[in-house]
């Protein structure tokens, strides 16, 4: 769960239920400084000397406000659009893509006109019947952590559940998922986690859930009869990665539940960076140990027309194989969606 530092509360947040409701939550609260805007201006409010601690600070602040804006980004190829309940996440991770995306202080954001979000979903469905649309929940975020403030995940799989030409879906690397377990989701929501190695989660991925801890939210899940899937990503070459893939694998068989009703998706995407990201990483995490070395990548150019250093051609295949071989053997109802 999400324990902000600070509060930020844009103009007209207060006229929303969600707004008020999370002031009440925390108006007591002496540890958390609670900031209302006049300007909405809201990086001038967060502290910070140098990009590492502007970095630090953002990711302790939470901004609460409506979504202006209720036209939604597209979502290719994993959604139609993009549902904008939160931006921003607690989550340091190294390698994130987040970090050349949301500027040096990266708050997390939390919407509160959720009822006019949903709306606006619905318009984008009535416009591709008879097709069923699907909606990426965590594009720009991971709302489970902010879940236990917000319920924006329960307002939309229940919305979502109702409807037949509609799905959503999100990925998360937190464990708040309980108050998600007994809603009427009807099928229609997708709940995947992010997964990885405990040297991976350890040496990288600061501020969220544990390898087990996802793990174990992941069966909750998988036995409230939700969909469910795991994004291993991203995956890294060094000492000792098959065994440790493997005993990932390994441990998500055996605590799967038998007899699940939809397959299980995986979706593993390998690790690469880009130059700019590479400079923004080094800056904030100056200590980074990330395999970033160009002379070991491939450089490749991308389909949004940049290049990104990846795996050479000879590693890729190896991940390639290994994965494909590992998860056909180990599980049976199952769909893996792509290895990248």
């Amino acid at each position: 769960m999400f324990k902000p530092k600070r509060i930020l509360f844009e103009k007209d947040s207060l006229e929303y239920d969600l707004g008020k409701q999370i002031l009440d939550k925390f108006k007591h609260n002496t540890h958390v400084e609670i900031i209302n805007l006049n300007s909405n201006k809201v990086k001038q409010h967060i502290p910070g000397e140098d990009i590492s601690s502007q970095y630090i600070e953002g990711k302790r602040t939470m901004v609460v406000g409506p979504k202006k804006s209720l036209k939604f980004q597209s979502c290719k190829p994993s959604a139609h659009y993009q549902l904008p309940l939160v931006s921003g996440c607690m989550g340091q991770c190294e390698y994130c893509y987040l970090n050349t995306k949301l500027g040096d202080k990266p708050f997390v954001k939390v919407h509160v006109n959720i009822d006019e979000i949903l709306n606006q979903a619905q318009k984008y469905i009535d416009e591709r019947l008879p097709e069923i649309t699907i909606f990426e929940g965590s594009a720009t975020s991971d709302p489970v952590a902010v879940e236990p403030y917000t319920h924006s995940l329960e307002k939309a799989i229940i919305y979502f559940g109702k409807s037949e030409n509609a799905r959503f879906r999100f990925v998360t690397k937190y464990n708040d998922v309980d108050s998600l377990l007994n809603l009427e989701h009807n099928g229609h929501t997708e709940i995947r986690f992010s997964i990885n190695t405990n040297t991976i989660i350890n040496k990288f991925e600061h501020m969220t859930a544990s390898r087990d801890k996802r793990i174990e939210a992941s069966m909750k899940v998988a036995e409230a009869g939700y969909p469910t899937g795991f994004l291993i990503a991203p995956v890294f070459i060094y000492e000792n990665w098959k065994e440790e893939y493997h005993d990932l694998l390994i441990e998500l068989k055996s605590k799967l539940p038998e007899n699940l009703k939809y397959p299980v998706t995986f979706e593993v995407i390998s690790h690469r960076y880009t130059t700019t990201a590479k400079n923004i990483i080094l800056q904030v995490f100056p200590t980074s140990e990330l395999p970033m070395n160009n002379e070991e990548r491939s450089f490749k150019y991308g389909q949004f027309g940049y290049g990104k250093y990846v795996y050479p051609k000879e590693s890729l295949s190896e991940i390639k194989e290994f994965f494909r071989k590992e998860i056909d053997e180990l599980f049976t109802n199952k769909e893996v969606k792509y290895i990248i």
